[in-house]
C-alpha cells in the first residue's frame, strides 16, 4: 500500500488556489506578440510591446501598448494605469523584468530604484513574483492570453502609423474585454470590479 500510496503522490500536482482581497494586489506583465507600428515617413516597422494589468479581486483589466519594456515606458504605463484604475492597490506584483527587479531573488528581489519610488510615491508596495514560478503571477499570464485573444487578434489586420493610434484601438476594445461575462457565469470584470474593486 504504501508503496502504490508514494508512486500516487509523485504524480499529483500540488497547487493551493489563490484568494485575492478587494484592491489588494494588481499584477502587471508583458504580451509575448508585439504590434508592428509603421512611421508614415520612413516606412520603417518598429514593434509596440503591450503593457497589461489585471487587478487580483475582479480580474479587471488594463492594456496598452508601448515603444519598449524600458524603465520610461515602464513607469508611464504605470501611472496610465493607475489612473485607469482610478485608485492605487495595496501590492504592485510585476514580473522580473529589468525596469522593476535589478537583482531577482526567491527571497529579498532588489527592486529598481526608479519604480522604488513610483512605489513610494502611489503609497503603495512592489511584490515580484519569484523567478521561474508562474502561479505566482497566474491571474498576469490569463490576462496576457486574454489580450492576445481577445484584442491582438482583432487588430492583427490593421496596420497603425502611430503608438497613439493603436493605443486609441486598445482602448476601444478594453471595455467589451472586461464588460463579457466569465464563462459559465453572469458577472463581468467590469461588474466585479464595481463591486469590489472600485470601493476599495
Amino acid at each position: 500500500f504504501c508503496h502504490h500510496y508514494r508512486l500516487w503522490r509523485g504524480r499529483q500536482r500540488r497547487s493551493m488556489r489563490q484568494v485575492h482581497g478587494a484592491g489588494e494586489k494588481v499584477f502587471i506583465d508583458y504580451c509575448g506578440p508585439t504590434v508592428p507600428v509603421v512611421d508614415p515617413s520612413t516606412g520603417e516597422m518598429r514593434q509596440a510591446q503591450v503593457f497589461v494589468a489585471v487587478l487580483g479581486a475582479s480580474s479587471y483589466t488594463f492594456a496598452e501598448a508601448t515603444r519598449s519594456q524600458r524603465l520610461p515606458d515602464w513607469i508611464a504605463s504605470h501611472q496610465r494605469m493607475l489612473t485607469f484604475f482610478g485608485g492605487v492597490p495595496a501590492l504592485l506584483v510585476p514580473d522580473n523584468l529589468k525596469a522593476a527587479v535589478t537583482k531577482a531573488d526567491r527571497y529579498t528581489p532588489t527592486i529598481n530604484e526608479t519604480y522604488a519610488e513610483l512605489a513610494a510615491h502611489y503609497q503603495t508596495a512592489v511584490l515580484p513574483a519569484r523567478p521561474y514560478k508562474p502561479k505566482d503571477k497566474a491571474k498576469a499570464e490569463a490576462a496576457v492570453l486574454l489580450v492576445e485573444r481577445w484584442i491582438l487578434a482583432r487588430l492583427r489586420h490593421q496596420t497603425f502609423f502611430s503608438l497613439a493610434e493603436l493605443n486609441a484601438a486598445i482602448a476601444a476594445l478594453l471595455p467589451a474585454l472586461n464588460q463579457r461575462p466569465f464563462q459559465g457565469r453572469t458577472e463581468s470584470r467590469q461588474s466585479l470590479f464595481d463591486a469590489l474593486d472600485r470601493p476599495a
